[in-house]
């Protein structure tokens, strides 16, 4: 992992991007390590990573609102290997919350399976959009200041 990591940090702010959207995907990845390792042994600017790692990680939760919007829950659920039980509770949730559900994609695992269910149930993507970048910005916000205060 230390070497997948590594790939990432050698790219500087595209590499943030990249494991950002990944991690926004439902490509299982870790962009908090990513960004941690840049920010502890790197002269990058915070602000700047901060930047591509909310882009990167909203992109990837729009590719999987994206996904959502081929199919119904059980194919895209099949195809995705996201497990039924986790694509159901999605989308109770977004059929009780709506586009607002797009502020809590950031959540490991379930965040993923609510961005496609947000998609499946046909949310108003704009909306979505602007509820995942919120949240998304909030949580790297977060990140970034935990690792500065201990760095």
């Amino acid at each position: 992992m230390e070497a997948f990591n590594e790939f990432f940090i050698n790219y500087g702010y595209w590499g943030m991007g990249f494991a950002a959207f990944l991690a926004g995907s439902f490509i299982p990845f870790s962009s908090e390590a990513v960004m941690a390792a840049l920010l502890a042994t790197t002269s990058m600017n915070p602000i700047l990573l901060l930047v591509a790692a909310t882009i990167g990680n909203t992109a990837g939760s729009m590719f999987n609102y994206s996904l959502g919007l081929l199919g119904d829950a059980e194919t895209v659920g099949r195809w995705l290997r996201v497990k039924p039980r986790r694509l159901d509770r999605a989308k109770r949730w977004v059929a009780r919350y709506g586009g607002w559900m797009g502020f809590i994609t950031f959540l490991p695992v379930l965040g993923s399976a609510i961005s496609i269910a947000l998609g499946i149930m046909r949310a108003n993507w704009l909306f979505v959009l602007a509820t995942t970048l919120t949240g998304k910005t909030l949580r790297y916000i977060l990140v970034a200041y935990t690792v500065l205060a201990l760095v």
